[in-house]
């Protein structure tokens, strides 16, 4: 659990923490949604399209709200991407769709796909229902949104589904993992209300270890693994079981758990890592009302994972960067941590594989009563090893590229558990891939219905 019983609770009025997490990206009024729509060029060959790992047709959705058909956009948004809402919240789609719109070189500023897309889903539900029963049951492993899209699909196709979630709320990353200014818990929950409506069955509470997997595996007729990754990496330095040292999903987490106003974070706070999620949970603690936010990553802005836009709201909000550093000691007194010792590095080499060493005579305090550690999860390789060592190959799940199906017959995955860590439309995707994988497994060949 996040001990932070030092900490006091956010300074800011209830008044300033809903500004501070009010959207990011405001929905579009009608008149606006038309006007942005209007500037399409539909291009035939439709790069946006091509560049939407779910591949949702986004020009006929443009063209869709063009003629204020906003349902028909979303039924051809939902048809490709059950969590199409997510997406227009959350989705990088200034390196996606938007990154690969022809007016971004024709006028220098794409048309505002992600905007065009909440416009759509949030004025009309998914309304799809499920298919022809088949007789057919599968088991889901995880209810984030690899393993609920993969159920969603499947259910469309007939088969019977049942969803296993070792947390107590559905939902995975997008109901506690992501800033609540960027996807709020009832937003994230509303989708998954949407799922179930169909006939997904989700049972929380439900952890799945190999023994429980050996046998789902053995009663279900398959099994689709979206289990995501375990927990997040921690510093090995002197000092690190301080109090006011943090995870950053536990962080993120307490955004979500409660009100605003009861979130505690420090005056000054110190983010290590240089990831998408460093900048969600730096931004989130400016916005609780910290004093002062630092992100130090230990190479330099040309190699930090984060994407340039994160990078830009986090600078925008006044989140300063130690580039080129690392913690050596976390300091205090009565096991609270103070200050932050941290180090000036070299790079001996380019890019990513470069050796990092410390320069003699370069450390440094930080001040810091709060540290949040956002250094990457690590896989979930236990639970697959101890079911079968098969599945991994060099710590990696292996599966069929275009099914997604492992070794393991029956057996399927997808989501963070294989990619390590991608975007909510990258789960997406996964879970459709399985769901069509399972559906010609289940059948030999896809499944003939009415």
């Amino acid at each position: 659990m996040l001990d932070n019983t030092h900490l006091s609770r956010t300074r800011l009025s209830a008044g300033q923490l809903a500004a501070n997490f009010s959207d990011l990206h405001p929905a579009l009024s009608t008149d606006e949604a038309r006007t942005e729509a209007s500037r399409c060029l539909y291009c035939y060959d439709a790069p946006c399209t091509r560049a939407c790992p779910t591949h949702i047709d986004v020009p006929r959705f443009i063209r869709q709200i063009l003629h204020s058909d906003l349902p028909g956009a979303a039924d051809t948004i939902f048809e490709e991407n059950i969590f199409g809402g997510s997406c227009a919240r959350a989705c990088p789609t200034e390196v996606l769709c938007e990154g690969a719109c022809v007016d971004q070189t024709l006028l220098r500023a794409p048309v505002q796909i992600g905007r065009l897309q909440r416009s759509a889903t949030d004025a009309s539900p998914p309304r799809n229902e499920a298919g022809p029963d088949t007789g057919k049951r599968i088991a889901v492993i995880g209810s984030g949104p690899a393993g609920l899209s993969c159920a969603y699909s499947l259910r469309r196709l007939g088969h019977a589904v049942v969803v296993f979630e070792a947390n107590s709320v559905p939902g995975g990353l997008n109901t506690f993992g992501i800033s609540a200014y960027k996807i709020s818990t009832a937003f994230s929950l509303s989708e998954v209300a949407s799922i179930k409506s169909i006939g997904v069955e989700i049972r929380t509470g439900e952890t799945v270890d190999a023994g429980r997997l050996r046998d789902l595996h053995k009663s279900f007729d398959a099994v689709f693994l979206g289990v995501g990754l375990g927990a997040t990496s921690s510093l090995e330095v002197p000092g690190a079981d301080a109090k006011g040292i943090v995870e950053a999903l536990e962080f993120i987490a307490e955004s979500h758990s409660g009100p605003l106003s009861d979130c505690r974070v420090g005056r000054h706070v110190l983010v290590i890592g240089g990831g998408n999620t460093a900048i969600d949970v730096a931004t989130q603690a400016v916005r609780l009302g910290a004093e002062s936010v630092t992100i130090a990553y230990r190479r330099s802005a040309l190699e930090m994972s984060a994407f340039a836009y994160e990078y830009a709201l986090a600078r925008d909000d006044g989140v300063r960067f130690e580039w080129m550093t690392r913690p050596v000691e976390f300091l205090g007194e009565s096991g609270v941590i103070s200050a932050t010792k941290m180090v000036k590095l070299n790079m001996v080499g380019t890019g990513r594989s470069a050796v990092l060493e410390d320069i003699p005579g370069t450390t440094f305090e930080i001040q810091s009563d709060m540290v949040i550690q956002a250094l990457g999860q690590n896989p979930t390789t236990g639970l697959l090893n101890e079911f079968d060592p098969q599945i991994l190959e060099d710590g990696r799940v292996r599966v069929d590229p275009e099914t997604r199906a492992t070794p393991v017959p029956g057996l399927f995955a997808g989501g963070d558990c294989l990619s390590r860590g991608a975007e909510i439309v990258d789960a997406v995707q996964d879970g459709k891939l399985a769901a069509a994988g399972i559906d010609r497994f289940l059948c030999g060949k896809p499944c003939i219905r009415p």
